[in-house]
């Protein structure tokens, strides 16, 4: 049967020496709820000799949607799937190792996530099977649209996802032919280019398990001789497509920590003297003198740090030393000294070694075991009563100098120190820990003033020999229905002001336990109503915001301005033009043609910047369209999206994609 429309997905599978796990994992894509119209499954036999070749052959007679392309021998997973993508006709590509299988209807989900969201990558939940390890952060929750520094996403560089086709051949990306790592460097490159990222973690998607015989290619090819080029393209790669800074320094400690100092301080032991002093240490070294930026280095653990360290100062002795004492001395106790932890290593202030301290220093990274028990009003009066356990791991009792931190959240304060009274504990875990409470009268905790407006977090500044570790206060336990019961909603008897209600006080968890306080205050009306939100019929790509002052208008800053703000920082603003004869009503005309793409918050600029007022989000709003004779007549676009009418309007603008469109039309 031909097939008269694009498949929506191309399935590639490289397959070698595949059987019998082969069968499962073609049988897996040819049952996918999304349908065998809408697929297309590419499986390259690469130079098989226990009969892979032949059961794809027969496979593909069962199945008008299999092709099947046989080619010599190419030692790796990379080529084949590089001809596979050179055959590929679907919006989508999604890689499926031969050893692995699909849940049923991991396509149909994942297409509908990149669908509704208008992402160019879905990673689907992986699942092990025979105890192969599979990454598990990134699929703590669905995550509709995301990206690699707001998710867990880059830890997962393996290509076992959804990609959007037009990404790869844009981006003109091809797996390199080596033996292990060759997939890092191409989901490296689609990651940090594409225009979202989503995650489906409620459905098992991947199935991951080892073959029988033995023979996967991340087991056979697993010595640092096949790691080395893949790893090289991986720091190149970050470096192409980021800037350096805080953003690059976050991905660039990934493969610091997983393809620089786990392999050496792992693999180059187990290598020749010689061949690891010439070959292999001399690329390690231009890795941490080129690409670990001192932003990465106060990033990374303090054994990379020392690792670090001695390859920038071609040190090879005692890296090797440092690289083959590696397990016993992960075991080392720690020393305190001034208010810092170190890791008591031999090199630690050995003259003969002169290391600096900072590669030892693991105060940061002490464990602080705590628990917040008990969150009460007490009597009939604005105070909130706090108790709990709390200890820093090795560290001995809780200090008086433990206090309780409330920081502002989402506006600007000074930090608010209350001071703890510390007293006993029964046991927990595998140490005592100090009992605290503490007594916050929000009538006067503002150095003598009430707590002010807005939300408020909880920190726990814990101290013990001299040593200061600032945690989140949170609640782990729950009640016997899994929830965690927070302290009634309080009028508060002081902080009111003239002309409005006294405020509330509303104690909250949040879903991981951590404790919150919200204070609110009644306030006056708006300044003003946006009545109208259109698109202007003479005008291209011109939105009309209409609205008027209302009787509140007097106690608020007025407004001045429609202001557009992209989230990358840029700003656009167009006057409000008021009506004359000292009229209350207004109008503003903001010519979108002029903006980047990107995505717009739309708010209303008042006399005092700190005080905007959002463009609510209308119902029945669509998009508009326009070309810009700079781009070559290309068509762009403006949207609103998804939102409600308490939050601000906002547009996403970008550029038309052609084929997404064409296929729209004609479908």
């Amino acid at each position: 049967m031909s097939r008269t429309n694009p498949p929506r997905v191309s399935v590639i599978i490289p397959a070698y020496n595949a059987m019998p796990e082969l069968t499962k994992c073609v049988t897996s894509v040819m049952e996918q709820t999304l349908g065998l119209d809408e697929i297309e499954i590419i499986a390259v036999d690469d130079g098989s000799t226990d009969g892979t070749g032949s059961e794809l052959e027969r496979l593909a007679g069962t199945c008008s949607s299999l092709r099947v392309v046989h080619r010599p021998n190419s030692g790796g997973a990379g080529i084949p799937r590089n001809t596979g993508l050179d055959m590929a006709g679907g919006d989508y590509v999604f890689f499926l190792d031969s050893d692995d299988y699909l849940g049923p209807d991991a396509l149909r989900r994942m297409v509908t996530m990149a669908d509704e969201n208008r992402t160019d990558v879905v990673l689907g939940k992986m699942v092990s099977v025979g105890g192969r390890a599979v990454p598990t952060a990134v699929f703590s929750c669905n995550q509709p649209r995301t990206d690699i520094f707001s998710s867990a996403a880059y830890r997962t560089l393996g290509c076992w996802k959804l990609f959007r086709r037009s990404l790869i051949e844009r981006l003109g990306l091809r797996f390199p032919p080596y033996r292990n790592c060759e997939d890092k460097p191409f989901t490296a490159a689609a990651y940090l280019n594409a225009d979202g990222i989503s995650v489906v973690a409620d459905y098992d998607c991947y199935y991951s398990r080892n073959r029988q015989n033995g023979n996967n290619l991340t087991l056979t090819a697993a010595d640092l001789v096949h790691r080395m080029d893949g790893t090289r393209l991986c720091f190149e790669t970050v470096a192409r497509y980021l800037e350096p800074g805080p953003r690059q320094d976050r991905i660039m400690r990934r493969h610091v920590e997983w393809e620089l100092c786990g392999p050496l301080r792992a693999l180059l032991p187990r290598e020749s003297e010689q061949r690891a002093r010439e070959y292999f240490y001399p690329q390690f070294r231009d890795w941490a003198r080129t690409y670990v930026s001192d932003g990465v280095f106060q990033l990374i653990a303090p054994p990379d740090r020392l690792i670090v360290h001695l390859l920038r100062a071609d040190r090879f002795e005692d890296l090797m030393t440092v690289a083959r004492n590696a397990t016993a001395d992960a075991e080392r106790g720690t020393i305190v000294d001034k208010g810092r932890v170190y890791w008591s290593h031999p090199f630690f202030r050995n003259p003969a070694k002169a290391v600096p301290d900072v590669c030892f220093d693991v105060t940061d990274r002490l464990p602080v075991h705590h628990e917040l028990t008990e969150a009460v009003w007490t009597g009939d009066g604005d105070v909130l009563r706090l108790r709990g356990h709390a200890r820093i791991e090795s560290l001995g009792p809780l200090q008086s100098s433990t206090a309780l931190i409330l920081r502002p959240s989402g506006f600007r304060h000074p930090d608010i120190r209350v001071p703890a009274t510390v007293g006993t504990a029964p046991q927990h875990g595998d140490g005592a820990a100090a009992g605290f409470t503490v007594d916050v009268d929000l009538g006067t905790v503002d150095a003598g003033a009430p707590l002010g407006s807005g939300r408020w977090d909880f920190y726990l500044d814990v101290r013990a020999q001299g040593v200061s570790r600032t945690v989140r206060l949170r609640q782990t336990g729950t009640d016997t229905d899994g929830r965690r019961t927070a302290p009634p909603r309080r009028e508060m008897s002081t902080g009111s002001r003239h002309g409005h209600e006294p405020p509330t006080a509303r104690p909250f968890f949040s879903p991981h336990g951590n404790l919150h306080l919200d204070i609110r205050r009644t306030e006056p009306g708006p300044a003003c109503l946006v009545t109208a939100i259109a698109w202007d019929t003479l005008a291209p790509a011109t939105l009309v915001v209409s609205g008027r002052l209302t009787g509140e208008a007097a106690r608020h800053p007025e407004p001045v301005a429609l202001r557009a703000e992209e989230d990358a920082g840029p700003v656009r603003e167009v006057p409000l033009l008021y009506t004359p004869h000292g009229s209350r009503t207004f109008t503003a005309r903001m010519p979108v043609r002029d903006l980047r793409p990107g995505r717009w918050t739309l708010t209303l600029r008042t006399t005092d910047p700190e005080r905007p007022v959002p463009v609510p989000t209308p119902k029945g709003l669509s998009g508009t369209r326009w070309y810009r004779a700079a781009r070559l007549g290309r068509p762009y676009y403006a949207k609103p999206l998804a939102g409600s009418p308490k939050r601000p309007l906002v547009l996403r603008v970008a550029p038309v994609r052609l084929a997404a469109a064409l296929r729209r039309r004609l479908g």
